[in-house]
């Protein structure tokens, strides 16, 4: 089978990517800031170094490779937004995705086709709760924080679709996945028999089950017909309240509170991060649907209840 470069491949979309591919028999290589650490046996990825800030990869993991699958960058939630951690979130992507063009111009490679992460952070928040006209693939960038980091992060991207290669980038929703990720912060107030309804709660999430995700990728490299850009969320966009009260009927039964958290607090909390929290973002899937991709959780009752 063929050979796939993953970048970010011990995160949470890397990890059950990786599996994935495996189980398909694909040859996985990651590229990791550690030590090369090959590995002959077939039923495990082998290992890369590459280091973005000094623009540096090997080349042999270029020249084996048949696709890339781009997932590097540092977490936007994980920390409160500094003024270093912004710059932190922008230059792990932009700078990656740089050295992955470098690297391509420079080293001879028969790579067919890069697959890149991005996010739906690109069109900013709905103009009205709910939104009667969900954001689409050919709608402008916002200009906040996410929408330019989304813009560059795709732009350094751009130059290898010049170069005769197929390159399909996905905006990617809110991830529900029990190794991590947002369902772990849902679920953490839930311990406590309170269901945490954000804000006024109408915002919107669109959002993606991981088992979906990972066959989107996988997808994306098999099927030569798509290319370009394509938002990786689910059919059924759903409100926070709607999201967490769902969440806790599955977790709790009827045992538990709703409880709303002011706008406030969450500013006080997260920061700058907040706008993203209370942002009210409808998302459509119709070009992937169109494409022939099936959702095998389309809904959030499925999803939620494949993930209890």
């Amino acid at each position: 089978m063929a050979t796939v470069l993953i970048t970010g491949g011990t995160g949470l979309i890397g990890k059950a990517l990786t599996l994935a591919l495996l189980e398909k028999n694909y040859k996985v290589i990651i590229l990791s800031r550690g030590v090369s650490n090959p590995q002959t046996d077939s039923g495990n990825p082998s290992f890369a170094h590459w280091d973005i800030n000094a623009q540096q990869i090997d080349s042999s993991a270029i020249s084996s490779a048949d696709y890339i699958i781009h997932l590097a960058g540092a977490g936007v939630a994980d920390k409160r937004w500094s003024k270093k951690r912004k710059q932190e979130i922008v230059n792990s992507r932009v700078t990656s995705g740089e050295l992955i063009v470098k690297s391509l111009l420079e080293i001879p490679n028969n790579v067919k086709a890069v697959v890149s992460a991005s996010a739906i952070g690109w069109y900013g928040a709905d103009p009205v709760i709910p939104n009667p006209k969900p954001f689409r693939e050919d709608d402008p960038h916002d200009n906040t924080f996410l929408g330019e980091t989304c813009k560059s992060w795709e732009d350094s991207l751009a130059p290898i679709a010049k170069m005769g290669k197929r390159l399909v980038k996905l905006r990617t929703g809110i991830v529900l996945s029990n190794e991590g990720g947002a369902l772990k912060e849902f679920r953490l107030p839930l311990r406590f028999g309170v269901a945490a309804i954000l804000g006024s709660g109408k915002q919107v999430i669109s959002w993606i089950h991981i088992g979906d995700l990972v066959r989107l990728y996988i997808a994306a490299i098999e099927d030569q017909n798509m290319n370009g850009v394509y938002n990786a969320v689910a059919p059924n966009p759903v409100s926070n309240k709607k999201f967490t009260l769902q969440l806790a009927r599955i977790q709790k039964g009827n045992f538990f509170i709703p409880v709303y958290v002011p706008s406030f607090v969450l500013k006080i909390i997260l920061g700058e991060m907040s706008i993203e929290v209370l942002k009210s973002a409808t998302v459509s899937c119709d070009k992937i649907h169109y494409s022939g991709f099936v959702f095998l959780f389309p809904s959030i009752e499925a999803a939620l209840g494949n993930l209890k």
